[in-house]
């Protein structure tokens, strides 16, 4: 067992990072459209090495945006991968093929950059002979990682990105699927079966603004959402694809207030939510509610907002008072999120549970396996398992396209907090997973 990496200490600070460019979007994210036919070129050739880290070692690859504008992502993703080491299920060696391996943990920033991703997965993949790359945290670092380990026939598995957002903004086409690279997560009908009961009990005229930038979780959730809201009702108003670092957004909530949309629908970066919303406050747009999706996730987003975050509804895939445990140690969600904060000081955020689970999926993986450095064989273990651990039930089988595992979110709103911390995330709505308890009330976002 390794200790700290040197790039668990962010390269920068988020200050001094840029915001991401959609032309970096997609040069990092590289010729996503091609991968599926050259990976299996390189198969048919002969050409794929299927070998990792030798001996009787275990290399695993974690990219994670520890710095730059989706560094809150992030926040509790160290304290995971330690978590992890010390168990004794990595400390004491993971057993495939009657062998037992110790384990090595990379840790990688991406720096909230597409082609820093990418270069840190192709670093792991030719310098550190990883077995396997697990990455987190929106397409914008996921879709170059999956990308690079796809075309270079390396087991990856991915979370927190829409599932559509990984699979049609990597090229894919229905009806195919990716050899090497998995991910779970959920998607637009789990957005719909969270945000739409919530929209419902709140009154209104059923219009539905939709800030959706021109990104990959931008194009996924504008192409994604009219079949979901038409069906109940509602009308979208799209006020237009726009720039990531967009600074203005003064035509976008005179259009919202012209069409009176009473619901807010988005999917943008956090820093321009960030923006957005204290500029719609300070020119008159109040939606009775505000459903956010990809922002004010995490507790850091939400200081920077202050009291306007407030009856702010999104969704949580994870929460300490989920019915979950680790398949590694038992360990119950509630006790993960309360031994995070006595170690850290720091608030529980949802992406302990995600994170915490691309281990669980990883040591899954090389149990089932005859041979761990054989990618091939993890890979196809990766792409039919189905278990249940930190974040419920995933079935990798049993999913929208094969290799993808559906988790089921539910509503949550931000609330004044009632103890140490200044806002506390309730659980309003467990229309999507009603074996979450609800334990706060939905309230509109404005009165």
């Amino acid at each position: 067992m390794t200790g700290a990496n040197p790039e668990e200490t962010p390269d920068r600070s988020a200050s001094d990072s840029p915001l991401i460019s959609r032309r970096a979007l997609l040069r990092g994210m590289g010729a996503g459209a091609t991968l599926l036919g050259s990976s299996w070129a390189l198969d048919a050739c002969g050409l794929k090495k299927s070998s990792g880290s030798s001996g009787k070692k275990i290399t695993i690859g974690f990219v994670t945006p520890l710095t730059g504008p989706l560094a809150g992502f992030s926040v509790g993703d160290n304290y995971i991968v330690d978590t992890v080491r010390k168990s004794s299920a990595f400390s004491k060696g993971i057993k495939s093929g009657g062998k037992t391996y110790s384990v090595d943990i990379i840790v990688k920033d991406s720096q909230s950059d597409p082609n820093r991703a990418s270069q840190v997965a192709k670093d792991l993949i030719a310098t550190n002979k990883v077995d396997m790359i697990v990455v987190t945290s929106t397409p914008e670092v996921t879709n170059p990682v999956a990308s690079v380990c796809e075309s270079q026939g390396v087991p990856c598995v991915a979370t927190v990105v829409p599932w559509e957002s990984w699979y049609f903004g990597r090229g894919a086409k229905a009806g195919t699927t990716f050899n090497y690279t998995t991910m779970f997560f959920f998607g637009l009908k789990e957005f719909g079966e969270t945000f739409i009961p919530m929209w419902d009990r709140v009154p209104g005229d059923k219009k539905v603004a939709e800030m959706f930038p021109n990104d990959a979780d931008g194009s996924a959730f504008r192409n994604g959402w009219p079949p979901l809201l038409q069906p109940k009702g509602y009308t979208g108003v799209d006020a237009g694809a726009y720039a990531d670092g967009t600074t203005d957004y003064t035509a976008m909530i005179s259009k919202f207030k012209s069409e009176q949309c009473d619901i807010y629908l988005n999917g943008p970066l956090p820093p321009d939510f960030n923006v957005f919303w204290k500029q719609a406050a300070q020119q008159g747009y109040k939606p009775k509610l505000a459903t956010v999706a990809k922002v004010l996730l995490f507790p850091a987003d939400v200081v920077a907002l202050g009291d306007l975050v407030i009856n702010i509804a999104t969704d949580a895939w994870w929460a300490p008072t989920m019915p979950y445990k680790s398949s590694i140690d038992g360990t119950t969600a509630q006790q993960l999120a309360d031994s995070f904060t006595q170690s850290t000081g720091k608030q529980w955020m949802q992406s302990l549970g995600s994170t915490y689970s691309l281990f669980e999926v990883a040591q899954n993986a090389f149990t089932s396996a005859s041979d761990p450095h054989d990618h091939k064989d993890v890979a196809d273990k990766l792409r039919t398992m189905n278990y249940t651990g930190m974040c419920g039930p995933l079935n990798f089988g049993g999913g929208p396209v094969p290799g993808v595992g559906i988790m089921k979110p539910v509503g949550v709103q931000w609330k004044k907090g009632a103890g140490k911390f200044p806002y506390d995330l309730q659980i309003v709505d467990n229309s999507a997973n009603p074996s979450v308890k609800v334990n706060g009330d939905l309230l509109p976002t404005n009165a």
